[in-house]
């Protein structure tokens, strides 16, 4: 019966949604199958398959790496997103982007130089790194 459940959440990873609450500071990289919701502030870089959303209070310094990403707060360094980068009217991103598809909203301030198209790097040597992330956390957590 609970290894039952244990593998249904195991599936399910993907699928849900981390949140940085507004006050909370987070020195470090992330790694995680799960999109974001960032309201608080992470100097560091973030890596997901999912997508990520800052709100207008968040900020990231450092590389945000994801499949797509909404953004109202504040991005200062590189952003490879594999495909559609929206930026609200309250958006700050400065540095060097990476995308597929970009929508900015009238308002945005974009100081960035910026790659479209077949350049954007593959998440799959970073999927690879997380899976061998997740196996050793999952052996640590039977051990």
């Amino acid at each position: 019966m609970f290894s039952d459940n244990k593998k249904k959440g195991q599936q399910n990873l993907s699928s849900q949604q981390n949140k940085i609450a507004e006050g909370t500071r987070i020195i470090g990289d992330i790694i995680s199958e799960g999109g974001f919701r960032i309201d608080g502030v992470i100097e560091g870089n973030v890596k997901t398959s999912s997508k990520v959303v800052i709100g207008k209070k968040g900020s990231i310094k450092g590389t945000l790496n994801c499949a797509n990403a909404d953004i109202e707060g504040k991005v200062t360094g590189k952003v490879a997103v594999q495909g559609t980068l929206s930026l609200k009217s309250t958006a700050v991103i400065q540095g060097e982007v990476m995308i597929n598809k970009l929508a900015v909203e009238p308002g945005a301030t974009f100081n960035a130089t910026c790659t479209m198209g077949g350049a954007v790097k593959s998440l799959s040597s970073d999927l690879s790194e997380l899976n061998s992330i997740s196996e050793k956390v999952k052996a640590e957590q039977t051990a």
